[in-house]
């Protein structure tokens, strides 16, 4: 049993429910409620589990309503403790559901790849990064007994609207929400922008591109299909030669971030910790933030060159590498690529040539 969700009011028709994310050090998605002319509106949803559900079924009625009176869901990014209750509120409530084309399209392609290619392209991709062949043995032992789990957040509801960038929602009647686009989390992460001023003025509902003292995971945009050489379609491994990747998520991160500093709103209702003021000298401190691991990681590829997966070994974490665990290990190593990607891009990284896996050296660029 659960107990009673802490549910703040924020004033002007707003709310925030924390949902709990099972087994995770951020403890819970704040589940935001905006109240419309047609009904309250959710800004994300939660975790897919049965404690969840029933702490945003709680939570709602705290704030004088309930799942199936629920006008619409606005999801802020694709990831299963923001989308993942998204079909449970639409079975309750007809709801609809809007959502950022580049992450639709990410959940799209969620239902249509068999999990074993999903986990084929993970190992190959892994190895290609230098990941040792004791990290990557687990994995490619359940592939060869024929896995086929199911990844978190599966079985979110597909989005029926699209959010467009820059523009005032549709559906909200009473209320000026605009989409402001911020990849770099996800590609099609938003956050939303409630021009109206209540006490002390506009708000920045911000998902987890701005969030109070946690600095969001900035990874790869990956796509079996699109980030290899070769796929066979939903059903068939496709080839394990990594291509360069799509994008720079760490660039695309940076610029938006200094465009929602610009905007300076007099509050941040953010998805996790609490809300906070200060929306300009919070990304100051996380665009500084990246700034000095770049350069830490150029330093480290002027002394010799390296592998993803080494310069992930000798990135500082929030504890030794030793006592990281086994997926904390993949996500560090997708944040070292999104950095070195990013290097690649400004100039002061290279791929040397020859060798697998590929590592990386710097460059003599001022």
């Amino acid at each position: 049993m659960t107990s009673a969700p802490q549910v703040t009011a924020h004033g002007g028709g707003v709310w925030s429910i924390p949902v709990p994310i099972p087994d995770n050090p951020l403890g819970h998605t704040l589940v935001h409620v905006l109240d419309t002319d047609s009904g309250p509106v959710l800004i994300d949803t939660g975790w897919d589990d049965p404690d969840s559900w029933q702490a945003l079924a709680d939570g709602l009625a705290a704030c004088g309503t309930a799942p199936g009176e629920l006008h619409g869901v606005i999801v802020t990014h694709h990831h299963p403790d923001h989308h993942g209750l998204s079909a449970r509120v639409r079975e309750e409530s007809g709801a609809w559901i809007a959502m950022h084309a580049a992450d639709a399209h990410a959940v799209r392609r969620a239902r249509e790849v068999r999990p074993t290619v999903w986990l084929r392209y993970y190992v190959d991709k892994l190895a290609a990064a230098g990941a040792p062949e004791s990290h990557t043995a687990p994995l490619r032992e359940a592939l060869a007994h024929g896995w086929e789990g199911a990844f978190p957040g599966h079985r979110a509801a597909l989005p029926d609207r699209e959010i467009p960038p820059g523009e005032l929602l549709e559906g909200l009647p009473g209320r000026r929400l605009r989409a402001i686009w911020t990849p770099g989390h996800t590609p099609g992460h938003v956050c939303l922008h409630l021009e109206e001023r209540h006490g002390a003025g506009d708000r920045l509902f911000s998902g987890d591109h701005l969030l109070p003292t946690v600095t969001p995971h900035i990874g790869l945009y990956e796509d079996p299909a699109e980030d290899l050489e070769s796929g066979g379609g939903a059903d068939t491994p496709p080839s394990p030669r990594l291509r360069s990747g799509r994008g720079d998520p760490l660039g695309d991160y940076l610029a938006s971030l200094e465009r929602v500093a610009r905007l300076a709103p007099a509050q941040v209702l953010p998805a996790h910790e609490y809300a906070f003021a200060g929306a300009r000298e919070r990304a100051d401190e996380i665009a500084a933030h990246h700034a000095e691991r770049l350069s830490g990681l150029r330093t480290l590829l002027a002394e010799r060159p390296r592998t993803p997966w080494e310069l992930a070994e000798a990135m500082r974490w929030n504890r030794p590498w030793a006592d990281i665990p086994f997926g904390s290990r993949n996500i560090a190593v997708a944040e070292a690529e999104a950095h070195l990607r990013h290097l690649v891009k400004l100039g002061l990284a290279e791929p040397v040539p020859g060798g697998e896996p590929v590592s990386y050296r710097a460059t003599a660029a001022c």
